[in-house]
């Protein structure tokens, strides 16, 4: 199947092949023809299956015949809004409203909290059919009255589950109390939960359901690796996979402040890394997440804030440095890398007590992970006790005191049972940031 086979407007079409796509992904495939048939849906998928351009081309086609180049803010009514949980997802929906909507006269806007809120309200003083916003910040504007949502035809909720890990069901439920009833709902979500069930009977009339990816699946695309190692030589460790894989790398951690203090050791040890947590500003985030993106940062250190809605082509790498304690999160973070049908590498650093962890990992995968063993040099395991002993102060729980100067200790050596495959060639090309994309598909 083709793009031009979803009866898709040639301005839309025009837009996708300069993006360089030809094949719809499978939920692309199946949610295109519903949503323009005007059916409320629910679909479940995956980050990386190519949803948002499953109801961006969708959305622009329903909105195609209000299109118009007036400069009357009163003939770019808001027709469409589209709820997501973050920031950088707002973002990314937004670039893909703006890249598939470029030969069509609609006006967007993205809108989020963390930042001025002026620009916006200017923004949407002139006039746009299509926001994209955090609840919170639509709250926001929605108490001053610098928006109006009586002409709401088209909703969209995306990765709706998440917004519920998060608590916005209240503010979720005052912005629908602004909508007018008669208007067509798509709701996605990446698990089909008893609490998105619920949900979806309240907010969708007789929904069409697509699923093309059952849940808790990683993309085939994968390989998954585990590197069996103390708690205190979890650094050594990652510093060596680091300089052993080249390229750009995300690191998972399970805490804010283990974030900092391990972006901070990579620094310490020439590695070019930054951190990314819940506590950093939205500007800090940003900033940061740009650099990625863009390729001029090498590392990224994040908690489970970056799981969902960065979206990296061709990342070759993410290591978990500590394992999640739920499995599911494990899906989420693996899936930043083995995009749009490249290869990617996912690799967990594991010590004893994270083994039960790893068990139920490896329970939902429905196979072991090939592993390896971090042995600490000799010297090093005389070297332990004493230094117990003796550094008492400014001691991390995992041994490491961030109170004293770095001192870098001797290299760890890898005693490994299976040759561990690059995931990508040394001289890979540099990570590109993109909304959509790989391999002739939409994303």
């Amino acid at each position: 199947m083709t793009f031009s086979e979803l009866g898709l407007l040639p301005e839309l079409l025009s837009a996708v092949n300069d993006l360089g796509y030809t094949e719809p992904t499978p939920i692309q495939a199946q949610a295109i023809p519903r949503i323009l048939a005007g059916k409320d849906l629910l679909g479940a998928a995956q980050t990386g299956t190519g949803k948002t351009a499953g109801f961006t081309l969708p959305l622009l086609q329903r909105l195609a015949p209000h299109a118009n180049t007036s400069a009357s803010p009163a003939r770019h009514p808001v027709r469409a809004l589209v709820l997501a949980p973050t920031r950088e997802l707002v973002l990314q929906v937004y670039e893909s409203v703006r890249q598939y909507g470029k030969y069509l006269p609609l006006r967007a806007a993205a809108i989020y909290g963390g930042v001025d809120i002026k620009p916006q309200i200017e923004e949407l003083r002139r006039g746009v059919e299509i926001v994209v916003a955090t609840p919170g910040r639509l709250l926001d504007h929605l108490e001053q009255k610098t928006i109006q949502l009586n002409q709401v035809e088209f909703l969209v909720f995306d990765e709706a589950d998440r917004m519920l890990d998060m608590g916005f069901m209240p503010d979720i439920r005052r912005i629908m109390e602004r909508l007018p009833r008669e208007r067509q709902t798509v709701l996605f979500s990446a698990t089909f939960s008893p609490e998105i069930k619920k949900l979806a009977q309240q907010l969708l009339h007789e929904p069409e359901t697509i699923e093309v990816a059952r849940r808790n699946t990683v993309s085939e695309t994968i390989t998954h690796r585990v590197v069996r190692c103390e708690a205190a030589h979890k650094r050594d460790a990652l510093v060596e996979l680091l300089q052993r894989h080249p390229g750009q790398a995300l690191v998972f951690v399970d805490t804010k402040i283990a974030c900092g203090r391990l972006a901070s050791l990579l620094q310490r040890r020439g590695i070019q890394a930054e951190a990314i947590h819940g506590d950093k500003s939205q500007q800090q985030r940003f900033e940061v997440l740009e650099a990625f993106k863009n390729g001029s940062l090498r590392v990224l250190v994040a908690t489970d804030v970056a799981a969902r809605g960065l979206d990296i082509e061709e990342l070759p790498f993410v290591i978990n440095y500590a394992l999640p304690s739920n499995p599911e999160d494990y899906v989420h973070r693996v899936g930043r890398t083995g995009r749009a049908g490249h290869e990617g590498l996912a690799i967990s650093l594991v010590d004893a007590s994270e083994e039960e962890r790893l068990q139920a990992i490896e329970k939902m995968l429905g196979r072991p992970i090939p592993a390896e063993t971090l042995e600490p040099p000799p010297r090093e395991r005389r070297a332990e006790p004493a230094r117990r002993r003796t550094e008492r102060s400014g001691r991390a729980p995992d041994g490491f005191d961030f109170s004293r100067p770095y001192e870098p200790k001797a290299g760890a050596v890898l005693a490994t049972t299976k040759q561990q495959p690059e995931a990508r060639r040394a001289g890979s090309k540099k990570a590109v940031a993109v909304l959509l994309g790989g391999s002739g598909r939409a994303q």
